[in-house]
């Protein structure tokens, strides 16, 4: 892909209120940072395109200043992901990078956000982690749930309640996680590399070009989740509340 590649869907930058008249999406990705959620699931992301899911992205911040990054670049490389994965929706809250925190105006704007868009599943970073940006982005997508079904309120929108919070690992801690489940992105992952390296800035300039380089250990870790659940690659999940199931069947 190139920078004159775009998005069928240009990211929204206004406030809430001006989102208008949108078919509820199925799934809404947060993520404190452009490149978060391609990074945590974006194989899940393309999987679920597939299948013909409503599914969003929701950045909170710019995630600029970064060494070889600008709020220009950074725009340019989320069309150029967003294009990868073929999202429904793409917005950005507009929050400040490295003072991301969990205030109430934060938990309104988020909520409202949620109101209007009215997504199913909720998906955030996992709660634990060494970058402050996202432990408060976890804290403040958990609140702004309960908030979006406040009534009594100038929020706008109907009052709304996502039904699941779910959560995707893209952490600052070499921890050895024990995830919930894992999805299978064998199908996916080429798209999910595409999406990655449109982050030039953040993950190819200024870093080693000998292997193994980030990529590599990208797709590496991939490999080792797939290799969980007996597939070439694979993402985990968390939950903090237990999953219903129809069938075992859904166990397969």
């Amino acid at each position: 892909m190139t920078f004159s590649d775009k998005p069928d869907v240009p990211v929204f930058t206004g406030p809430p209120e001006e989102i208008g008249e949108i078919e509820p999406l199925d799934f809404l990705v947060i993520a404190p940072h452009p490149d978060d959620a391609e990074l945590g699931m974006g194989g899940t992301i393309a999987k679920m395109h597939d299948e013909g899911w409503r599914i969003g992205v929701l950045d909170l911040t710019t995630g600029e200043p970064t060494p070889h990054g600008s709020e220009t670049i950074r725009r340019q490389e989320t069309d150029l992901a967003t294009a990868a994965l073929g999202l429904t929706w793409r917005g950005n809250a507009g929050l400040i990078n490295r003072s991301l925190e969990p205030t109430l105006e934060a938990r309104k704007l988020l909520a409202s956000y949620f109101r209007m868009l009215r997504p199913r599943w909720l998906f955030a970073p996992y709660w634990s982690d060494a970058h402050p940006d996202h432990v408060a982005a976890t804290q403040l997508i958990e609140a702004a749930r309960f908030w979006s079904k406040l009534s009594k309120t100038d929020m706008p929108g109907e009052r709304y309640h996502p039904e699941r919070i779910y959560y995707y690992f893209c952490i600052h801690l070499r921890l050895a996680v024990q995830p919930d489940w894992i999805v299978d992105i064998s199908d996916q992952w080429s798209r999910k590399k595409s999406s990655i390296e449109a982050y030039a800035s953040q993950f190819v300039a200024g870093r080693p070009t000998e292997p193994p380089t980030l990529i590599d250990r990208l797709r590496d870790d991939a490999a080792y989740w797939g290799r969980l659940i007996d597939r070439h690659y694979g993402e985990p999940f968390a939950t903090k509340e237990p999953l219903a199931i129809r069938s075992l069947r859904d166990l397969f």
